[in-house]
């Protein structure tokens, strides 16, 4: 193989055409080589070059062109330099290194056995995209639905060909089409060792795994293990076949991306990537003593994120699942880190959130944070940088409480429903900027949020220390599966109360997937470690719970109906145009302006559907909504009919059957009572004409 000097830019292994050009980063290096070698298996490199200081660098860049290498060859590195842990620098030649740019790597490893080191992959950008590109979907006409690419199919009650796959998510798209979402935020998809965890089941004796993957290796290369037809390649080509089809639907991808740690852990974790082509450039080190890890991240270390460095590579990879894997948005994992300095002080304007949210690349790119950290800083309302949107934990907090029953929850639910401009009026953020949600990964499933009251994690390992605590959650008289039918009513009567809270109100909803069959964690709100029945779906609930699954479609098709529900702007809580009623009025169950008084556990609202108002070309139903969260029946009085309409027409009713409980357009029963009985713990909504 002939070598030639290269090119420092782009960074990464880029075939082209006759050969490969390397580009690697190391500043405080002294020595790079890069190895080549015959097959995924070989222990030992079939080529070692090393690169001429003189030659192959320029800058703090390494870089070298090879000849007859291309799509497919398997590299890795071996760097040398000061091993001078004391000063943040932990070079070790013996240590082969992948690339922190490479796009692909031998997935069918188990990582860190001496003589198997995964490899990089040379890949090749080339796909018949067929003319796609990303969907670019405005946020106040989004629904996510969250779920890991192997949960989602790899239970053999799925029935699909390839479970576990990106391609077997491809065979559900028909089944999240008809659902009605229009983005799959999937959880982290890049490389990681799934192997890592080194705790065992103590009921099963099983190993133990790192399942959910938010422990990133390489950011620019998708999982080979998620990959149906092999781990050569083989991943980058189905992943981009995956969004293809998806888009094809009208189905949006978003990454959960996790740029605030990686893998490599603390001062006694193994060194696979960045630690050892620059330590000290691409984590944060205690400033008195330098071996020491900061860890804002909780996962042993904590990426320097406002490095210029590191500014640069989180730029190019975001840039890189955008422009060559068309996704369409990112949510980051414990976002507020990314807002660190270099000695972990949280910054008033970071730039690289800065940076994200004004780069020409990703300005259609939805972005989400996961606006706090494990160290402390919390940023929900706050988070900087512009148009970022945001995780509203308040949301999912305030719901939980007031559907639980708690005292003093009706002020703080109807700012949850109108958008929470307490927390976005203030920095011209929109509705749309909160993302709504009521489960997600982390937490009870929306099941096992009315079916235990405590967390049960035994078979993490972890003696139950683990998963958040409190949850919000309440069991309504039994701890956990039970066949009592007047338990189990009241559990499926607050699924349904939770969901049409979510989707009717203002903001991004997120659907945790399976919440709409009430799929079951068995009470482990931190599965983080649990690949098996514990975290995969059984699609046999759909069937056991298809009222639920029904309301959650109807539900979500009810919400794209009405450009009410899609409004760019807040409430004004006003009269604006001197007609009969303001955009939103609040009552209590008697129809007088509500009193907000903390014993209250009742709380109806009417929405104006007229077209100036919610920024639609035509007029709505106004809309009237009335909730009971008590544990008693309450007869509420209906708010006047508006000016121009004859009648109510109930849409909803959470305490009826299905398929009563909502009902499809055109069936919508007129009401010509002046007030409606609302079982304990229901929702009725109506329609003005």
């Amino acid at each position: 193989m002939r070598t030639s000097r290269g090119r420092p830019l782009p960074f990464g292994a880029t075939p082209n055409g006759r050969g490969t050009q390397f580009a690697v980063f190391s500043r405080h290096a002294t020595a790079v080589s890069l190895l080549l070698f015959d097959s995924p298996r070989a222990s030992r490199p079939s080529l070692e070059i090393a690169l001429d200081p003189l030659l192959n660098r320029t800058g703090d860049v390494w870089h070298v062109n090879v000849e007859g290498v291309g799509a497919g060859t398997c590299y890795l590195y071996r760097v040398d330099g000061p091993n001078e842990p004391e000063k943040g620098h932990r070079f070790n030649p013996n240590k082969l290194l992948l690339d922190p740019y490479v796009k692909a790597v031998t997935g069918n490893f188990t990582w860190n056995l001496p003589d198997q080191m995964p490899k990089g992959i040379v890949v090749s950008d080339d796909f018949d995209w067929q003319g796609d590109r990303p969907l670019a979907r405005p946020l106040r006409f989004t629904t996510i639905y969250e779920t890991h690419v192997r949960s989602l199919t790899l239970s053999p009650t799925s029935g699909v060909a390839h479970p576990g796959t990106f391609r077997g998510v491809m065979e559900k798209i028909p089944y999240l089409q008809d659902l009605g979402i229009t983005a799959l935020e999937l959880l982290p998809v890049q490389e990681f060792d799934e192997l890592e965890n080194t705790r065992v089941n103590h009921r099963t004796g099983e190993r133990l795994q790192n399942y959910w993957g938010y422990n990133t290796i390489t950011f620019f290369a998708p999982k080979g293990r998620y990959s149906s037809t092999g781990a050569m390649g083989e991943q980058v080509t189905e992943f981009k076949e995956m969004v293809r089809a998806l888009h094809a639907a009208g189905i949006e991808v978003i990454l959960d991306i996790v740029f605030n740690h990686t893998a490599e852990g603390d001062e006694t974790g193994p060194t696979l990537c960045f630690r050892g082509f620059d330590n000290s450039i691409y984590y944060m080190l205690d400033e008195d003593n330098p071996r020491v890890y900061r860890n804002f991240s909780g996962c042993g270390n904590t990426m320097n994120c406002n490095h210029p460095i590191l500014r640069t590579f989180i730029i190019d990879c975001l840039r890189y699942w955008v422009v060559e894997m068309h996704v369409d948005g990112f949510r980051f994992d414990l976002g507020s880190v990314l807002g660190r300095d270099r000695e972990g002080r949280v910054m008033e304007n970071p730039p690289i959130l800065e940076r994200i949210a004004e780069d020409p690349v990703l300005r259609q790119t939805k972005i989400i944070a996961e606006a706090w950290d494990a160290a402390g800083a919390y940023q929900v309302g706050s988070f900087p940088g512009g148009r970022w949107a945001e995780w509203n934990d308040k949301f999912r907090d305030d719901v939980r409480k007031f559907w639980r029953g708690d005292e003093g929850t009706v002020p703080h639910l109807a700012t949850r429903i109108s958008g929470s401009s307490d927390l976005y009026l203030r920095d011209g953020r929109k509705p749309f900027h909160s993302v709504n949600f009521i489960s997600s990964h982390d937490g009870f499933t929306l099941n096992d949020l009315v079916t235990w009251e405590r967390k049960h994690n035994e078979e993490n390992g972890e003696h139950d220390a683990d998963g958040a605590t409190p949850d919000q959650s309440a069991n309504y008289g039994v701890e956990g599966p039970t066949g009592d039918a007047g338990i189990e009513s009241v559990r499926n009567r607050q699924v349904k109360n939770l969901l049409a809270t979510l989707v009717l109100s203002l903001g991004t909803p997120m659907i945790l997937g399976g919440d709409e069959f009430r799929r079951t964690q068995r009470g482990n709100n931190n599965p983080w470690c649990q690949n098996n029945e514990i975290s995969w779906y059984d699609w046999r609930l759909l069937q056991k719970h298809s009222d639920v699954h029904r309301f959650t479609r109807e539900l979500l098709a009810f919400r794209m109906r009405h450009p009410a529900f899609l409004r760019p702007e807040f409430y004004s809580g006003r009269n604006l145009r001197h007609d009969t009623i303001p955009d939103i009025t609040w009552l209590t169950d008697a129809a007088e302006p509500a009193d907000w008084a903390p014993g209250r556990r009742t709380l109806a609202l009417l929405i104006d559907g007229n077209k100036s108002d919610i920024d639609a070309d035509r007029d709505d139903n106004d809309i009237l909504i009335m909730l009971n969260a008590s544990g008693e029946p309450v007869l509420f009085t209906l708010a006047p009919v508006p000016q121009g309409k004859e009648a109510w027409h109930r849409v909803i009713d959470t305490a009826l059957p299905s398929p009563r409980d909502i009902v499809l357009p055109g069936s919508e029963e007129r009401v010509d009572h002046e007030t409606r009985r609302l079982e304990a713990r229901s929702t009725v909504v109506m329609l003005s004409r």
